[in-house]
């Protein structure tokens, strides 16, 4: 397995951060190739540009300007993102590097002659998860329509592998958390990576 983590949270310190480690150490005991793309501490530049913009159906050129990011995309078959929902969505940031990266011939394919919308590009990536943390409830991020997660559940998801597997866990009401709450979410992290990605097999002891 080789799996992708995208991580964006801008404080070293933050729970989201746990959250992290939690998924790392449990790809790392399957024995993954696990790589972390940590976009604040990377200074990631979410913008994309009028030139950027020009060319963004120029395959190849187009992936030049984020060409070490789509090296990774094409290598994993285990996508995993992890974020704060702010505004009931992804961070600008994580949103930024969607629009860069997800482009034409790396995530879908373009209309052509004989297709009239788009295909997908990510049919060897299986396994896709989302871990976040909300500031709002469960009830009030349904309303609104959680469009962070419909967005890598449901508009990324449809463009990988069918069928894909795909978790999700989400901390809700995360202001007025407590100790027991983030202990009890992290337990639920460990649960839904074990659901995606396997249990380690036990060692035998020596006979």
């Amino acid at each position: 397995m080789r799996a992708l983590v995208v991580y964006c949270h801008p404080r070293k310190t933050s729970f989201t951060g746990a959250v992290r480690d939690v998924v790392v150490q449990k790809l790392e005991g399957v024995g993954a190739d696990v790589r972390v793309l940590d976009l604040y501490a990377r200074g990631f530049d979410p913008v994309l540009t009028a030139a950027e913009h020009e060319g963004y159906e120029a395959c190849p050129d187009n992936c030049a300007p984020v060409e070490s990011d789509v090296a990774d995309i094409r290598w994993c078959d285990a996508l995993i993102f992890i974020y704060p929902t702010w505004w009931y969505g992804l961070p600008a940031v994580l949103k930024g590097w969607l629009d860069r990266v997800f482009l034409p011939d790396v995530a879908f394919l373009m209309p052509d002659g004989e297709n009239t919308t788009i295909r997908p590009g990510l049919q060897h990536i299986t396994r896709l998860g989302v871990f976040t943390t909300c500031g709002a409830s469960w009830w009030l991020t349904q309303f609104v329509g959680a469009p962070g997660k419909r967005t890598i559940l449901r508009g990324i998801g449809v463009l990988c592998a069918k069928p894909v597997k795909k978790v999700f866990a989400a901390h809700y009401l995360m202001d007025s958390s407590t100790d027991k709450s983030r202990k009890k979410h992290l337990t639920r992290v460990a649960g839904k990576m074990d659901r995606l990605v396997g249990v380690p097999q036990r060692q035998a002891g020596p006979v």
